[in-house]
């Protein structure tokens, strides 16, 4: 028999610019990872607290330095990294998620280009990495992580518990190699994270989500300049109609229409500008041909400068700058004036605009149809890149209405709570990205015909994410399938290829013998097989009626064959005159049926990927997570380590205070004891500064408590000095209102029981002896002695003393008793009531006899005789 065999490989493919996975707890944060700067925001459901916030710092900063150190064999992050970059530049690392995904030679560029001294080595990916003052070699994506590992804690330290769940944002022109890696270092960091966010829909959707769309729609421009980057998103708000509760009501929702930008233009190529001025000033200031551009200190003291430099010349027409020792103990003194830092930034003016004007070309619009141009980042507040925006948009006024710095973090932090079940927004925003970049799907293989219909763009620029899409194809043989940036635009920065993933694609030759379904970077064989099929088929003659007679003659008609349609035909005429025999009561035939079987069979997948832009494998990614979890742990007995000694450094200072100007601890010390304190204090204050700067936690607590063991017996005399008398009056008080309290009981509770009330008295008259008694002793004993007795002895007694008082005060007033009557008063009344009972029970049985008369002649009246006339009236009870 002759076979049709059809083969078939459907490979589906999963482009997606977030993963949301619903957080277990209602606490959820936002991080918004800049070049430069890092803000945190904490989405948390808690009575008295604002239910979204950006999280403060140590220094109780709104934003925190994306810096992190490894020096001494400790890593530091934030503001500490940030304090240690003068002194040692080598080791403290900037701009690190710039440099994720990116080949070694980009980022040895871009380090020297910045004047970042990094010790900068090739891993085995030919993506770069760095090494510790210890050298141990770190990845860039280890690097990111103790980062994101520092703005996890100011989350925690936010909400008051760990918080595990985030959306990190992610520049515009990320491509995806970049994002795994992000997601990646989000991982080694013990962050969860719910989804990506691209920062112009973070700060689109805190633009929008208290405003109303349902009168107009508009169309905005984000206008970003931050600290390495530029890029202006043009944003569509409209509403819809949506049923809610039975109810029709107006839902606000946005769509990003187009993104472009200028990934190497901001902030720091404008301080990169005055950095080379005033070095070569500096330069020129020296002689003997001398660079400071070689000197990695000097270079890291003179950018720190520069930046407040530039902050004071958004504000004034002229600034200063001064760094003291900036090379060999020379200090270098300058000023600078609006208008020359213009002059030395005149090319980054035009290169500025050039993000809004390719959004507008790009998406057929003009600068009227726009409604808001909105500036965000830290480098918009630059004066002149103001003023050329307002003059290409012909517009008097700018639009600010969001926090330049903290939009994008409260944006994002709106779509984390959205992703979280455990935490609802009264007010909803529909979200609409897209994806930056176009993709394409490109086949190679043995044999393989290309077809234009499936090399092809995937995924077109823009295209609503996430999104899933499938293509299919024909083929026999193993085959390659890659992944690609689309060649009409612009690769992500630093990226060399446009293939950013490839896959081997193996099995084809079993694919007949196995089944099973997948997806993402897994394909699957569908076999067809096409043959002819004999199908038996059941022709019923038996007794029927003539409505079945003719269906079944209509069935074989429509399905069978001409042959099969004459013996129908026969078998009917020959039931119709006479019995058949049951034995033959039915016939069997048979006919061919074309049919097609599908079988689906899972193929093997093996990621060729290679290239700095590959994550980080199984192994390596251990690795560091180990790395990692002992730094942790290296911090955290770090952090013990400073707060003990700290305590002990305070300890010693607050005590020495105390000797030399307390009066009333001369009273309750010798002489002695407070020479022998005073000695033990400065033994351990030289030791806490000499040998004691590298000590271990446990040391610093050991000595901590051999000063309590001297200074607090002295620290409890002071505070029992001016206690214990107050406690004594209170309780002198106390018994002399309690007798004004029983009086009132005798004249007002009579009910109270007076063996209760004699305990308590009782117990007031031997705390007055037990107060007088100690406080006799308390006369002769010295007050630089052990007390006879203490306040909280005075105190316990007092205590116990009104809890008895207030369990006899809730004693309730007993209910009045009901006396009951004797046997000779209750005889007569008896009587009395037997009498008026038959007396009743007579009435009612004549009442019931009349009753039943009166009904004898109703029944009489509404005989039949009697049915014509008009029924008795009666009156209505």
């Amino acid at each position: 028999m002759a076979q049709l065999r059809t083969w078939g490989i459907l490979l589906a493919v999963l482009v997606a610019a977030a993963v949301a996975v619903p957080p277990a707890t209602a606490a959820v944060a936002s991080i918004d990872l800049g070049s430069e700067w890092l803000k945190v925001a904490a989405v948390h459901l808690a009575p008295g607290r604002v239910p979204i916030a950006v999280a403060i710092n140590e220094m109780s900063k709104r934003k925190s330095p994306a810096l992190a150190a490894l020096a001494d064999g400790n890593r530091l992050a934030g503001e500490e990294a940030a304090g240690i970059t003068a002194r040692h530049p080598s080791k403290v690392f900037a701009r690190a998620r710039d440099l994720l995904a990116k080949p070694f030679s980009y980022v040895q560029s871009f380090a020297e280009s910045h004047f970042l001294p990094y010790d900068l080595v090739p891993d085995a990916r030919g993506a770069a990495a760095v090494r510790g003052d210890d050298g141990q070699v770190y990845s860039v994506e280890e690097i990111v992580a103790m980062v994101l590992h520092y703005a996890a804690g100011l989350a925690d330290a936010h909400v008051g518990a760990p918080v595990r769940d985030a959306v990190v944002t992610v520049p515009p022109y990320f491509g995806q190699a970049e994002r795994r890696a992000l997601t990646q270092a989000a991982q080694l960091a013990g962050i969860n994270v719910l989804a990506l966010i691209n920062e112009h829909a973070g700060a689109a959707l805190q633009y929008g989500i208290d405003k109303d769309f349902s009168n107009a729609s508009r169309h905005v421009i984000f206008y970003d300049m931050g600290a390495g980057s530029t890029y202006a998103a043009l944003v569509y708000y409209s509403s819809y109609n949506a049923k809610e509760y039975g109810k029709t009501v107006s839902v606000n929702q946005f769509q990003v229409k187009d993104v472009r930008w200028n990934s190497k233009l901001g902030g720091v190529e404008m301080e990169m500008r005055l950095v080379n001025y005033f070095a070569d000033q500096f330069n020129k200031q020296l002689g003997n041909g001398v660079d400071i551009r070689q000197s990695p200190k000097a270079m890291a003291k003179l950018k720190k400068q520069v930046k407040r430099t530039k902050e004071i010349l958004s504000a004034n027409t002229a600034a200063p700058i001064s760094v003291e020792s900036l090379y060999n103990d020379v200090d270098f003194r300058s000023t600078i004036t609006r208008e020359k830092f213009e002059e030395l930034c005149e090319d980054l003016w035009e290169q500025a605009l050039t993000p809004v004007k390719e959004v507008l070309a790009h998406s057929d619009m003009k600068i009227d149809d726009i409604y808001a141009v909105e500036l965000i980042g830290g480098a918009t507040r630059v004066p002149k890149l103001q003023a050329k925006l307002q003059e290409f948009l012909g517009r008097r006024e700018l639009d600010k209405h969001l926090d330049a710095d903290e939009a994008i973090v409260l944006g994002a932090s709106l779509h984390a709570a959205n992703l979280s079940d455990g935490i609802k927004l009264n007010r909803k925003l529909g979200m609409i990205d897209g994806s930056t970049y176009a993709f394409m799907l490109e086949i190679d293989g043995p044999d393989y015909v290309r077809d234009e219909s499936i090399d092809q763009i995937l995924v077109p620029r823009m295209k609503k994410m996430p999104i899933k899409m499938f293509r299919s194809i024909r083929h026999t043989k193993d085959f390659d399938v890659s992944l690609n940036y689309n060649k009409a635009y612009e690769l992500p920065p630093g990226i060399p290829s446009h293939k950013f993933a490839e896959y081997s694609i193996s099995g084809l030759t079993d694919a007949t013998e196995k089944s099973g379904i997948v997806s993402l970077d897994r394909a699957e064989a569908v076999t067809e097989i096409t043959e002819w099929v004999d199908v038996p088929k059941k022709i019923l003659t038996l007794e029927s009626n003539n409505t079945n007679q003719n269906s079944s003659s209509e069935a074989g008609a429509a399905n069978g064959t001409p042959d099969s349609k004459d013996n129908l035909n026969s078998d009917s005429d020959a039931n119709s005159s006479a019995p058949i025999d049951e034995s033959n009561a039915q016939e069997t035939i048979t006919e061919k049926v074309l049919k097609k079987r599908t079988f689906r069979v899972p193929l093997k997948v093996v990621e060729k990927t290679t290239g700095a832009g590959t994550i980080l494998s199984k192994e390596l990614y251990s690795e560091a997570k180990n790395r990692l979890e002992a730094l942790d742990k290296k911090d955290a007995e770090r952090r013990k380590t400073a707060e003990l000694k700290n305590n002990l450094e305070s300890y010693i200072y607050s005590m020495k205070e105390k000797l030399e100007e307390s009066t009333d601890i001369l009273t309750v010390s010798t002489k002695q004891e407070r020479q022998s304190f005073a000695e033990k204090l400065n033994e351990v204050q030289d030791w806490l500064y000499m040998d004691g700067e590298d000590a271990q936690a446990n040391e610093f607590k050991e000595r901590l408590d051999q000063l309590k063991a001297i200074g607090d017996p002295i620290l409890f005399r002071l505070s029992e000095l001016k206690a214990r008398p107050a406690a004594c009056e209170n309780a002198r008080l106390y018994l002399s209102e309690l007798q004004k309290i029983v009086k009132n009981w005798e004249t007002n509770k009579p009910w109270l029981p007076k063996k209760r009330v004699d305990e308590v008295v009782s117990e007031a008259e031997k705390v007055k002896g037990w107060l007088e008694e100690k406080e006799a002793l308390q006369k002769s004993t010295p007050a630089h002695s052990q007390p006879a007795f203490t306040s909280e002895e005075v105190v316990d007694k007092i205590l116990d003393l009104q809890d008895k008082v207030a369990s006899i005060n809730r004693i309730p007033k007993p209910k009045p008793k009901i006396e009951k009557k004797s046997a000779k008063e209750e005889e007569p009344a008896n009587k009395e009531k037997t009498a008026s009972s038959e007396s009743a029970s007579s009435e009612t049985e004549s009442t019931g006899t009349s009753q039943e008369s009166k009904a004898t002649e109703g029944d009489q009246s509404a005989s039949p005789e009697n049915s014509d006339s008009e029924p008795q009236s009666h009156d209505e009870l």
